[in-house]
């Protein structure tokens, strides 16, 4: 296992390499710039002050030394100063916004982990009962409502309607601090919660049901019922081992699908993280904050995916890595 661990973490740096090259494509490839937005703003003044300020910040130099100059810079764990932000550096910026988009996201894989599996798992045991048939036409629901529609619709219905909960922010005031702080932040954080998590809380729902149904009907579980075995044995002991691989590997993609999908729940509620920073900056053409974001949900996917494999390993004893 541990050789495979470190074959696992040789392969992750090429294909970092190899994410570097494509985010930074990207962004150069898309049209205009931070000055370009400005000679928009204010055609008066001349063009030469313009391109004067391009030629500071390099944006004029080749494309190779600018993704030399970038990655080198981003290897010693500088990503570059804002184009827009009056000149922060971004790492400031995502400091400041990062633990909301982090928050959020735990907040809702841990919706999903908690209603999604146990429901499943009772579907799966109980299958075409009612509970099972509601299972499934919320899973089919979650899957097909947009997030950003089901998070105006809880906007209107829980927010402005009934009341019960925030529609924007974080904090009701910013000099909250201890317990009445963190359950104020919680109390923030459950529509946008809800509303990013649904699609995931659908998809384990319906994975855990097949799973578990296709574990159940197996030989080992047969044989283990006919041992005498109790129901919660062979549930717990023998088929969730094996029910909860596929899971595994949606837990790998789950971190940086959480903080993506972040990106339009964060615009639709106004909260303050990565996301609406993200935007923000992408409609400025603010691009080193553009690559730093998409640089670090990309590395939290590898890191996701490599976690899943080593995972892998714990819950099913029949993987070997050797």
């Amino acid at each position: 296992m541990y050789k495979y661990i470190i074959r696992r973490i040789l392969v992750f740096f090429p294909m970092l390499f190899a994410l570097t090259v494509i985010v930074f494509g990207l962004a150069m490839s898309a049209p205009g710039d931070a000055i370009s937005g400005n000679e928009l703003a204010d055609p008066n003044v001349d063009p030469e002050v313009y391109e004067e300020q391009r030629d500071a910040l390099g944006l004029n130099d080749p494309v190779p030394v600018q993704y030399w100059r970038w990655v080198s810079s981003v290897a010693q764990g500088d990503f570059g100063n804002s184009l827009v932000f009056n000149g922060r550096s971004v790492s400031e910026l995502i400091e400041a916004r990062f633990a909301n988009t982090l928050y959020l996201g735990l907040f809702s894989l841990g919706i999903t982990i908690i209603v999604g599996i146990p429901i499943g798992i009772y579907s799966a045991r109980h299958p075409y009962s009612l509970l099972d048939y509601s299972a499934t036409g919320f899973g089919f629901l979650g899957l097909a409502i947009p997030n950003f529609f089901f998070g105006l619709i809880a906007i209107y219905v829980l927010s402005i309607h009934l009341g019960w909960f925030p529609a924007q922010g974080t904090l009701s005031s910013p000099g909250m601090s201890g317990f009445n702080a963190f359950s104020d932040r919680i109390h923030h954080m459950v529509l946008p919660g809800i509303t990013l998590g649904l699609a995931g809380t659908a998809t384990y729902m319906r994975y855990m049901r097949s799973e578990v149904l296709d574990v159940l009907g197996s030989d080992f579980i047969r044989t283990a019922r006919a041992k005498g075995m109790s129901d919660s044995n062979v549930l717990y002991k023998h088929t969730l081992r094996n029910a909860l691989i596929p899971i595994i590997t949606l837990m790998g993609f789950e971190i940086g699908v959480l903080l993506s999908g972040a990106v339009i729940t964060e615009q639709v509620f106004q909260y303050p993280g990565l996301g609406t920073l993200f935007l923000s900056s992408v409609m400025n053409r603010d691009f080193p904050v553009v690559m730093a974001i998409a640089l670090i949900l990309g590395v939290l996917i590898l890191i996701g995916n490599l976690l899943a494999d080593i995972l892998y390993s714990i819950i099913d004893p029949r993987i070997r890595y050797d």
